[in-house]
């Protein structure tokens, strides 16, 4: 544990130095965010603000899990794995928002892209992993299931990152309670969960609100990559849901809304998705949305921990 602890605190300090830096560059890169029309106008007067700066936590993260395997500490690689390929995605993602001017790569091109890259993710996470907790030990059912629970992880953070703060808080504990709380995490990937995290905290100085930096697609989804292969290395591919809860339900939110309005010609269920912009549609803050969901997904991970605790 006090390993763990000097992980974090030393990839926190890091990080608060270079993300000055690092959004004094995004800003000379004009990597301004491009809000959608339909949003709020108080989401209208963030246009403009840097946006990217999840490329510093999880090259600092990927840099942790290096060093780490070098040092002879298993079990990194998957994670890593997951960091690149959720960050090249999500930096080619956020360089076509910024380039073309538009909602960034299709999502009928982006999602067969994720597929693909999730699929060594999994495959690492598979082979150097435990058995999974409530599920067959067969990789006919296991593997498929780990490849969609990547690429459902990713967009779920990704779609959860709309408000200042909510989703760089909501990972530190997911991440928390998965590498340090729930049992099978080996050393390596127990670096690279907590540098990820020390590295989010200090970016999360920087985000809260009103946000200097966003993460982009490039931080959403190296985070739900690594996320996922940490979940799936541990053999708690299935608690992943539990763990991720508010994630899950962001996510839903919009399925929900998108499903009723195809079918009822044009009705909502929800003000507005992904759910926390309803919240902020009712009068909350958004340090009351981010503090509420925080919450929420803090008592969810909790859960979590409980019942595979029951288990073993």
């Amino acid at each position: 544990m006090l390993l763990d602890l000097t992980t974090f605190a030393v990839s926190f300090l890091l990080a608060l130095v270079l993300y000055p830096r690092a959004i004094a560059t995004l800003r000379r890169l004009r990597s301004g965010q491009v809000i959608q029309e339909e949003l709020p106008d108080s989401h209208q007067q963030k246009a403009g603000t840097p946006t990217g700066g999840g490329i510093v936590f999880a090259a600092l993260a990927i840099l942790g899990g290096l060093l780490a395997t070098a040092a002879g500490h298993a079990g990194g690689l998957p994670s890593v794995a997951g960091l690149v390929a959720g960050g090249v995605i999500g930096f080619a993602d956020d360089r076509s928002k910024l380039r073309v001017g538009t909602r960034g790569i299709p999502a009928r091109l982006k999602f067969p892209i994720q597929l693909v890259l999730a699929i060594p993710v999994a495959w690492l996470a598979t082979v150097q992993g435990e058995p999974q907790l409530f599920l067959p030990v067969t990789p006919w059912v296991v593997f498929p299931l780990a490849v969609i629970a990547v690429v459902a992880t990713a967009n779920a953070v990704n779609i959860t990152d709309g408000m200042d703060g909510l989703a760089a808080g909501l990972s530190i504990i997911a991440i928390v309670a998965t590498v340090l709380f729930l049992p099978g995490a080996p050393s390596g990937e127990k670096a690279v969960g907590m540098t990820l995290c020390g590295a989010l905290a200090a970016f999360l100085i920087f985000n809260r609100y009103p946000a200097r930096v966003f993460m982009g697609d490039t931080g959403a989804l190296a985070i739900g990559f690594a996320l996922a292969a940490m979940a799936i290395q541990q053999g708690v591919l299935l608690l992943l849901l539990l763990v991720a809860l508010v994630f899950v339900l962001e996510t839903l939110s919009v399925i929900i809304q998108v499903a009723y309005f195809k079918a009822s010609g044009g009705r909502r269920v929800f003000t507005m998705t992904p759910i926390h912009y309803t919240f902020h549609h009712e009068g909350w803050s958004e340090n009351r949305i981010a503090l509420t969901f925080w919450g929420a997904g803090l008592l969810s991970a909790l859960a979590a921990v409980a019942l595979v605790r029951l288990q073993v």
